[in-house]
């Protein structure tokens, strides 16, 4: 757990610890950026602290600005053999 500070009282904040990797700890702590719900600490380049209570909906927020970004590759079953 976290503890926050508010005009003298501590409070506790239940966290959990999210391993990835930078560019995707990079597009996280953006969307924290936005509304400051979602992480408590970042800790260092793959690590970071997020609120117990938001872990879902940031995993669904990060899926659609992976949607957003990320271009979706069409089946192509033969397409390593175009490498030589």
């Amino acid at each position: 757990m976290s503890e926050k500070r508010s005009k003298g009282n501590v409070v506790a904040v239940r966290g959990v610890l999210v391993e990835c990797d930078p560019s995707i700890k990079s597009i996280i702590l953006n969307l924290d950026h936005e509304s400051n719900a979602y992480v408590i600490e970042d800790l260092d380049e793959t690590h970071l602290l997020v609120k117990e209570n938001t872990l879902q909906e940031l995993k669904a927020k990060l899926e659609d600005r992976l949607k957003e970004t990320v271009p979706v590759v069409e089946n192509d079953s033969d397409s390593d053999r175009d490498v030589k």
